[in-house]
């Protein structure tokens, strides 16, 4: 259930909730920023998503890109998340 976004030097997973779990900056061999994909959350992650919270309703990738596209959908309306 995760994504990658990356740019050649590092890269982050990314979980259906919006939260990046994993993190190495600024190379893949650095040490992990955010590590909370194989510990606890206060290992580290930063999360963009609705204040609602909640899995995406949909998420993919733009057409022959890396360029993450994220959703949820609510009762309150629809939020819609770019990554690159």
């Amino acid at each position: 259930d995760y994504a990658l976004l990356g740019d050649l030097q590092s890269a982050a997973l990314v979980s259906t909730t919006g939260s990046i779990d994993w993190l190495c900056l600024p190379k893949f061999d650095s040490p992990a920023c955010f590590a909370a994909l194989v510990d606890t959350p206060d290992a580290g992650h930063w999360t963009i998503a609705p204040a609602a919270g909640g899995v995406c309703t949909t998420r993919r990738y733009i057409e022959d890109t890396l360029v993450l596209e994220t959703e949820w959908r609510s009762r309150e309306g629809t939020v819609r998340v770019t990554d690159f």
